[in-house]
Order: structure tokens, then C-alpha cells, then sequence
């Protein structure tokens, strides 16, 4: 079981995430499923379950969710075991909010649980329950296959409310540095799962050479990926084989394209063939049965384009290399790890903190462990962990 625990980098706007194993003690866990129901509770009936759903979707508020709860800021599980722990503590008939995914196999598990909670405990037309289907569906996509960073996605939960509004929260592993980055997506005012989607995303440190499709910078790759795609297969085979000959590091000098076609044209399923490379390299394999479905479907935007099944990671690299080597059409290779995306970050990356923006979310935090129908003495204790984590965040800071 891989666990992590979290650590503030005073030199970069990140969080550290290194991988470690181990369990959460149950006596912890009990106290956590108690304490986590009784703010959960105050902060829907005071400012309804959208509210609580957004304050999940802000990395920097989860964070602090979570040394409430009962993990110090070294401590390890914070996104399994929050995320855990809000799946027995949510209650339909109380919070009205329901959590399905998980981690390791429970993760796959999402598209199933989505019907039968939502059948089960709301009045969601058979369309909101499909875009739910398809929130959880996409948001582990592009995080697996459209931007390319070397963290595969191990845990993936959804957390819905009876309206149909929806906060994800997923987490990949890097098995080279054994470190953890924890990506956070919510339904409010999306408009594309591949125009910089998420509110936050929360790593040990920005990466070299990182493909990120998501980004603003590769809205023309984009374009030309899906043009690549919508083309005969014949034609995309020839442009693999250009942009290996292109390349001139010793590895890409081959004479045909049999290294980089499925044996037979073998289905490479979720192409778990494909392996984190270097910023040009092409993948090794890839499965031409899924770019000749996309022949036939005509994807109409670059969207639909990565939902098609069998495009993956490997996929992608292709048509953007492709396109960027052959056509000229850039694509973001900057890592898009940032520390919040709401606050900022503490050296200034994105923009610097604003204080009063993460007074205000804090204070939504304080507001609900006040009114939490809990023990005194776990008040004092949780109160006193929120100031512990505030005096961290801003302690390099001061004079």
C-alpha cells in the first residue's frame, strides 16, 4: 500500500509528496470518520454542498482538511485516507454528497458506483448521470494520457451532490523518484476537459520535458493532432516514420517502422507498453487499430479525440510530435504542477499568495470545526492543528 507523506518546499511553490507504506491506524480512522461528518455537516448547512465541494477542489484547503482530520503536516495518506475517510462519512440523507472511485482497483470502480448512488439516493436524470460517467472517465484521461509527466494514476475519486455538480480528486505515483502528485478538477464553469481544467495540482517539484496537452500554448498542436487523426492511417504511418528520421539522436535511426508498429497491429490495451521518455522520443508502439476507429468516427474536436478508446499516452506523443517537428506547431512542454491554483504560490509562481483569499478559505475551515457538534477537547486539538498548518504556510515568509 502506498502511502506519502506531505512536506512544504520553501524553495518552490509546490508540496512534497514522497511515497511511503504503511496504514492508517483504525483508532485514527474512527476519530477522522467522526470528526470529518461533523464539519462536513456545518459547512453544508451553512453554505450548501456546492460549497463543500469546491473547498475540496482547492489543493491548499484539502491539504489543511487533512492535518484537521488528524495527519501532522509530515504525516503520510493524506489524499487515500481523506478521500477514504469522506467515503464513510458523507451520508446521502445528511450532507446529500456521495463519493464513488477509490484507489488500485476501486479507482475503475467509479463508472459503476456513479449509477447506483445516484439511482439510489438522488432524483439525476439518466443525461446528468452519464456527464457524471463522463467527468470521472475524462478527468482520468487527461491526466494519464494528455499531459505526460511521469505520474501514473493509482487513486481516483468523485465526490457528486444530488444536483449533479461534481469535484475529483485523483493521485499518480512516479515509481523513478518514488514521489506523489495529486491532481484536483470541480464541474464549475468547465467548459473543456483539454484548456487547463483543473483548480489545482500538487507535486514535489515541476519536471523537465513534461508533454502537457492541456495547455493554452498547445491549442494549435491540438488542432493539427485531430486533423493527423481524422487522416488515413497510411498517411499517419508515413509521418511516424518522417518524424524518426528527423530526429537525429543515435536511438531514432532506423530503417523502417517496425519497432513502433504492433506486432499483426496488435491492440495495445491502455497501452501499457508506453513508458515516460525523453521530450522527442517517439513511443516505441503503437496501436493503429485505435487511429484507424478515429478514421472512421471523425472526431469534431480534440476532446472527443482523446476519448476515443485505445488513444493513449502513446497516441498523443505521436500526433504531437508529428505535428510539432513536422508541421511546426508547438506544444507545451512546461510541467503543469502548481502549488494552488486559487492562492498562488509562495515564491511568486504563479502569482504570490494572497493572503486574504487563503484567510478567507481557511476561515471556512475554522467556521465549521467551531460549530462542529464535537468534544471541546477535539475542538481545541483541531483548531490548534489549523494553526499549526497557517503558521507553516506563511512562516518563510515573515521578517
Amino acid at each position: 500500500m502506498y502511502l506519502f507523506h506531505v512536506a512544504l518546499n520553501s524553495s518552490s511553490a509546490t508540496i512534497n509528496l514522497p511515497l511511503h507504506g504503511g496504514h492508517a491506524p483504525s483508532y485514527l480512522v474512527r476519530r477522522m470518520v467522526k470528526l470529518s461528518y461533523a464539519i462536513s455537516k456545518v459547512i453544508v448547512d451553512e453554505y450548501g454542498q456546492h460549497e463543500l465541494l469546491r473547498r475540496l477542489a482547492d489543493p491548499l484547503w484539502f491539504q489543511a482538511f487533512g492535518c484537521v482530520l488528524g495527519f501532522d503536516w509530515h504525516s503520510s495518506g493524506v489524499t487515500t485516507v481523506v478521500t477514504g475517510v469522506l467515503k464513510q462519512s458523507l451520508k446521502e440523507d445528511v450532507q446529500a454528497i456521495s463519493v464513488a472511485g477509490g484507489k488500485g482497483r476501486k479507482s475503475t470502480e467509479a463508472k459503476y458506483d456513479i449509477p447506483r448512488l445516484a439511482e439510489s439516493h438522488y432524483n439525476l436524470s439518466s443525461s446528468k448521470i452519464e456527464d457524471l460517467i463522463y467527468a470521472s472517465r475524462m478527468a482520468a484521461k487527461v491526466d494519464n494520457a494528455a499531459i505526460q509527466d511521469g505520474y501514473s494514476l493509482y487513486h481516483h475519486v468523485i465526490l457528486f451532490d444530488e444536483k449533479g455538480n461534481w469535484t475529483i480528486v485523483q493521485q499518480g505515483m512516479n515509481p523513478t523518484n518514488r514521489m506523489a502528485r495529486r491532481y484536483h478538477w470541480i464541474s464549475d464553469d468547465l467548459k473543456s476537459f483539454v484548456s487547463e481544467p483543473h483548480t489545482g495540482i500538487i507535486g514535489n517539484h515541476k519536471s523537465a520535458n513534461v508533454l502537457d496537452m492541456t495547455s493554452i500554448k498547445s491549442i494549435e498542436n491540438q488542432k493539427i493532432s485531430l486533423e493527423l487523426a481524422r487522416s488515413e492511417v497510411d498517411y499517419l504511418k508515413s509521418s511516424v516514420y518522417k518524424v524518426v528520421s528527423e530526429t537525429n539522436l543515435p536511438q531514432k535511426r532506423v530503417e523502417s517502422l517496425d519497432s513502433w508498429i504492433a506486432p499483426n497491429d496488435k491492440v495495445i490495451s491502455n497501452e501499457k507498453d508506453f513508458r515516460f521518455v525523453e521530450r522527442y522520443e517517439m513511443p516505441r508502439k503503437l496501436d493503429w487499430n485505435a487511429f484507424r476507429k478515429c478514421y472512421d468516427i471523425q472526431p469534431q474536436n480534440y476532446e472527443q479525440l482523446i476519448s476515443v478508446p485505445g488513444i493513449g499516452p502513446a497516441s498523443i506523443r505521436a500526433l504531437s510530435l508529428i505535428g510539432e517537428i513536422i508541421f511546426g506547431t508547438k506544444a507545451s512542454w512546461q510541467d503543469p504542477v502548481k502549488y494552488n491554483f486559487a492562492h498562488g504560490g509562495k515564491d511568486g509562481v504563479p502569482y504570490p499568495v494572497a493572503r486574504r483569499t487563503y484567510d478567507k478559505s481557511i476561515s471556512y475551515l475554522s467556521s465549521a470545526i467551531e460549530g462542529a457538534d464535537i468534544e471541546r477537547e477535539q475542538r481545541i486539538l483541531a483548531l490548534r492543528k489549523l494553526a499549526q498548518f497557517s503558521a507553516k504556510m506563511f512562516d518563510t515568509n515573515r521578517s
